[in-house]
């Protein structure tokens, strides 16, 4: 925030919107500026409207701003490159909703979970109905640094509307990437999805989690996969795809998504415990417990 580095990122953005010729969600600019402690921040927000206008739009996100000075390869520009990316290809072939491409400003702190953080002013002071469901993006750059999971994407959020579970078993994902849903209690509120899910909005947050590269000036380009950012950018493309033409169930937090996880953790981890020569033992959700936290203190993610 207030670094020459931050007002050329809300530039290049712009500039790609414009270049693009998608128009802006609000009414007469891209740019939705708000005032907190005396400071000007500035969310962009576009929209391409969908076959059937009338039906609540998706809403896709990442913030612009960075950690301090810091170059923020992985956090966040990766995402914001997504995000550019699957804007064009709606832009060409529209989704049966209507799409809200969200760049959020002031995420990082001193502004987290702050009155300031852009994502909150957006849903509290600029959004203009409801949301169907908010896919959010942070960290998505990266290779995870565990042996076996490089190619993994965190994928959090299944649990708010049991249709999101179906959303992610239907998706195709891309042969570069694999997906594991978990529970974002596992992780926490740790970017822009917190604002819907204490709204009760249904969303899903996309990362591939911390790394040693995290709020650090080694944050730069070369240390990115971008073949997984493409892949990542084709499955976010087909996400929003399928979740625009499902009817959300309603129950926020209402269904049991164990069964889920328990296939998708199978599948992604029984090749690393193998390897540590630990057994695959999951039956139930104090199984998977008991796993995220060892990976977690382990690895470190």
């Amino acid at each position: 925030m207030g670094t020459a580095g931050h007002d050329d990122a809300r530039g290049y953005i712009l500039h790609r919107l414009h270049d693009m010729g998608i128009a802006p969600y609000l009414p007469g600019s891209f740019e939705a500026s708000y005032l907190s402690v005396d400071q000007e921040f500035s969310n962009i927000l576009a929209a391409v409207p969908g076959k059937d206008p009338s039906l609540s739009p998706v809403l896709l996100g990442a913030h612009y701003d960075t950690c301090g000075s810091l170059p923020g390869a992985d956090d966040n520009a990766a995402a914001v490159g997504v995000l550019l990316e699957v804007a064009d290809g709606i832009r060409v072939e529209p989704t049966d909703r209507s799409v809200i491409f969200a760049f959020f400003d002031a995420e990082e702190p001193p502004h987290f979970l702050s009155p300031a953080m852009g994502s909150i002013r957006f849903f509290e002071d600029q959004r203009l109905g409801d949301i169907h469901c908010a896919v959010i993006m942070d960290l998505v750059g990266h290779d995870v640094p565990v042996p076996g999971l490089e190619d993994v994407l965190f994928v959090t959020g299944m649990e708010t509307d049991s249709v999101l579970g179906e959303v992610i078993q239907s998706c195709k994902v891309d042969e570069a990437i694999r997906v594991l849903p978990t529970l974002n209690r596992y992780v926490g509120d740790m970017s822009d999805h917190h604002i819907f899910r204490t709204n009760r909005v249904p969303y899903l947050f996309l990362s591939c989690g911390m790394w040693q590269h995290y709020h650090q000036d080694t944050d730069t380009p070369e240390k990115l996969n971008f073949g997984k950012v493409e892949a990542i950018a084709r499955y976010l493309d087909s996400l929003t795809r399928t979740v625009s033409t499902r009817e959300m169930a309603g129950e926020f937090e209402g269904y049991d998504s164990t069964a889920i996880e328990l296939r998708y953790l199978k599948e992604v981890l029984s090749p690393l415990l193998t390897a540590m020569g630990m057994p695959l033992s999951l039956n139930g959700r104090s199984d998977i417990d008991g796993l995220i936290t060892m990976v977690r203190e382990q690895f470190g993610i």
